[in-house]
């Protein structure tokens, strides 16, 4: 081989290797989405956890944060079972999230046959934790706060009725928590989604509800319906007048978790895009303004292990519940 020869040979595998460290060098394009995600919701249309995905699908719209649309898709039958097994039968899928609510842990306490492993799932973010209030129809004059709610409940025995969305979900949950603390007993009617049983209170339809505020306040500004009790840790800023239940000496807190999750075997890439995307949502000042107008605790955000660590603890402690009063001791039974 000549001198020109392996001088020109020379260059060009010395033009490779820079070009090999150039390409080394380049940070890979990071993951996102390259067709419209499916935003599953837990709830049925006009519900809360309705109206928080399609106030995230518009944000995520109007400050233009995706490539891609973001389509919610309500999926509430059987207590979240529809949500549930849709969601485990897009195993390794990128494309679809869940939002949830606490049917995400009732549910498959309650239905031992379900075969769906929830902690399977792929946590991606907690955007709020939602609240519960007691709600009567303003018409009520003889009820003014939970002494005279109490005194009304055993005046009317079994007959006083409150209205919620399925045994064994939250609304269930959350009644038979004050009947073991207060001592009395109501007859549970169920609606098909937490709007209905809204309604159902303001046209005096059932006694009584603990619907979350953003399906009560509405009929609470128009004078139709009243809030009681608030169980949360701390009176909420959209309800400075209303007392705890902690306050008034009854151990009874309970919330709605407001989560993303995706499915089992979801990429770490996808996974970390998503959170990324809903903390930024988290974050926003329209996000927070909504969440103090309609109640809700988003002073924490929670991500990947932390979101997991905190499931795992709200699972035990459903679980704690429902051995402890047992399964029937739910209204709804």
């Amino acid at each position: 081989m000549t001198g020109a020869k392996r001088s020109r040979l020379f260059h060009a595998f010395a033009g490779v290797l820079c070009l090999a460290g150039i390409l080394a060098a380049t940070p890979a394009v990071a993951w996102e989405p390259e067709k419209p995600v499916e935003l599953v919701v837990m709830g049925g249309a006009g519900g809360g956890a309705d109206q928080i995905a399609r106030l995230l699908q518009g944000l995520i719209e109007e400050k233009a944060l995706s490539p891609v649309a973001f389509v919610p898709i309500n999926k509430d039958g059987g207590s979240g079972t529809e949500s549930l097994r849709y969601l485990k039968a897009r195993e390794g899928d990128d494309y679809t999230l869940l939002v949830t609510l606490n049917a995400f842990y009732t549910t498959p306490i309650l239905q031992e046959d379900l075969d769906v492993d929830v902690g399977a799932f792929t946590p991606i973010g907690r955007v709020a934790l939602d609240t519960f209030l007691l709600w009567v129809n303003a018409a009520r004059e003889d009820i003014e706060d939970l002494d005279t709610f109490v005194v009304a409940v055993k005046a009317a025995e079994t007959e006083w009725t409150m209205g919620g969305t399925g045994s064994g979900q939250e609304d269930s949950v959350l009644i038979a928590m004050m009947e073991e603390a207060l001592g009395i007993e109501v007859t549970y009617v169920t609606y098909p989604g937490g709007v209905a049983v809204a309604k159902a209170l303001a046209k005096e339809q059932v006694d009584s509800t603990v619907n979350n505020p953003a399906e009560q306040a509405d009929f609470m500004r128009a004078g139709d319906t009243k809030a009681l009790v608030q169980f949360t840790a701390e009176r909420m800023e959209a309800f400075p007048d209303v007392p705890t239940a902690k306050e008034l000496g009854h151990d009874i807190e309970y919330d709605f978790e407001r989560s993303v999750f995706g499915p089992p075997g979801m990429s770490e890439a996808a996974q970390a895009w998503y959170a990324e995307l809903f903390e930024a949502l988290f974050q926003s000042d329209e996000w927070q303004a909504f969440c103090v107008e309609d109640g809700l605790d988003c002073s924490q955000w929670l991500e990947g292990d932390d979101l997991a660590a905190f499931h795992q603890a709200q699972l035990e402690r459903h679980r704690a519940f429902f051995e402890r009063a047992g399964v029937d001791a739910l209204a709804g039974k």
